[in-house]
């Protein structure tokens, strides 16, 4: 049974959203640059502006839409559509429960697989656990006082609207999807719950899903454009929707111009069909396989997708500081954020990097995708991608 934390919900196309003139949210993008005025000289309320991509957040009745979109200023107007959390999937159907409250530290079976642990001082063979790092955690926020993350956390943003208002400020996670992800990414190396892939990395909460795990393309674009705006190198996207936005498109495109790797799960759909933001080939798509190497049966796949890691069975923290046990590419992917801060802290960039010897966003994605373990196929492959993610080759040169 494949679980999502709601229906999938894809956007209306303008010229069918009928005739009732109930305002609809939408994403409108402007050719040069951005004319509030003219939104609401259509009768538009402007929600949101945009940083980095020319478009507003506004609300118009279908009316106003297509006197707007007949507007030369204006490139497209589209409706707001909705992403979810890609949820826990499990052989009962249902999450599984917390762990008891600081159990003994253990080494992730994930972690184990791609060799994190390798790259750490324990190893001796680097000095690397990811510090000096910023990753975005884009969920459902983090717990912020969990023991085995709070000494990673850095700072957090809050998108989600509660009674019609947003308090950037409210970023603790009450759903425990991005608490989990984040765990995975950087719980902490020491006595305690589990051990992240990059130990020491800044974790930045970025609040874009609500208590039920989903949240507007609209807050997941704010979502991003804060990372670009605050310096985050890696964003770790956990989350997904059936429905291709251009404006989505753009600020991805836009984010990966900076410089940040961006990482999204593939989805848990069993599906060849792409979700997004996975699909945008400025994105790192991720599917989840089991401790035996497998494609977990529930992972989307195809020629959009860039690597697997694992995602059956992943223990690490959650909410209310406690840990749970959870499966989904939702899981595979901050495996791949969490390697691709240790490429980054790795002082490998003349290997791969331009003369000044520093890392772009798709020299990462070229290290990560060449050092993949083969699992059986040559070449990418639409089960596999281009492979295994291998923390410990791409991270130190050295084949495991």
């Amino acid at each position: 049974m494949l679980l999502t934390t709601g229906l999938l919900l894809a956007a209306v196309p303008m010229g069918v959203i009928g005739d009732d003139e109930t305002p609809v949210r939408v994403i409108v993008t402007f050719k040069d640059k951005v004319d509030e005025k003219l939104v609401k000289d259509n009768g538009g309320a402007v929600n949101h502006k945009y940083t980095y991509i020319p478009a507003v957040v506004a609300e118009l009745k279908p009316s106003e839409i297509k006197k707007l979109e007949k507007s030369d200023k204006v490139a497209y107007v589209e409706e707001d559509a909705v992403a979810y959390a890609v949820d826990d999937v499990d052989d009962a159907g249902k999450p599984s429960k917390p762990a008891p409250t600081q159990p003994d530290q253990s080494l992730p079976w994930g972690v184990d697989r791609i060799d994190a642990d390798q790259v750490w001082p324990i190893e001796t063979r680097s000095d690397n656990i990811g510090s000096g790092i910023d990753v975005a955690i884009v969920d459902t926020g983090i717990d912020k006082d969990h023991p085995d993350l709070d000494a990673n956390i850095g700072t957090g943003v809050n998108f989600v609207a509660s009674k019609g208002k947003v308090n950037n400020g409210a970023w603790d996670d009450d759903n425990g999807h991005g608490t989990h992800c984040a765990g995975i990414v950087a719980a902490e190396y020491n006595t305690i719950g589990a051990i992240g892939v990059a130990p020491g990395a800044t974790l930045h909460a970025v609040k874009v899903l609500n208590r039920q795990g989903s949240g507007s393309y609209s807050a997941i674009i704010a979502g991003i454009e804060w990372c670009i705006g605050n310096g985050i190198e890696v964003i770790s996207m956990s989350l997904s929707g059936p429905t291709d936005l251009q404006a989505l498109h753009d600020e991805c495109d836009k984010a990966q111009g900076a410089g940040i790797v961006l990482v999204a799960a593939a989805g848990n759909s069993g599906s060849s069909t792409p979700e997004y933001p996975a699909g945008y080939n400025s994105v790192i798509s991720v599917g989840a396989t089991s401790s035996s190497d497998a494609r977990a049966s529930w992972s989307n796949y195809g020629t959009s997708l860039d690597l697997v890691a694992p995602g059956v069975s992943i223990y690490s923290t959650y909410k209310g500081d406690t840990y749970a046990t959870m499966s989904g590419t939702s899981m595979a992917c901050p495996h791949v954020a969490g390697t691709a801060a240790l490429v980054l802290a790795s002082g490998r960039a003349a290997s791969y990097g331009d003369e000044d010897g520093t890392w772009d966003a798709g020299e990462v994605q070229e290290c990560l995708e060449k050092t993949a373990d083969d699992l059986g196929t040559a070449g990418p492959d639409i089960y596999f991608g281009h492979g295994l993610v291998d923390a410990g080759e791409a991270a130190t040169g050295i084949e495991g």
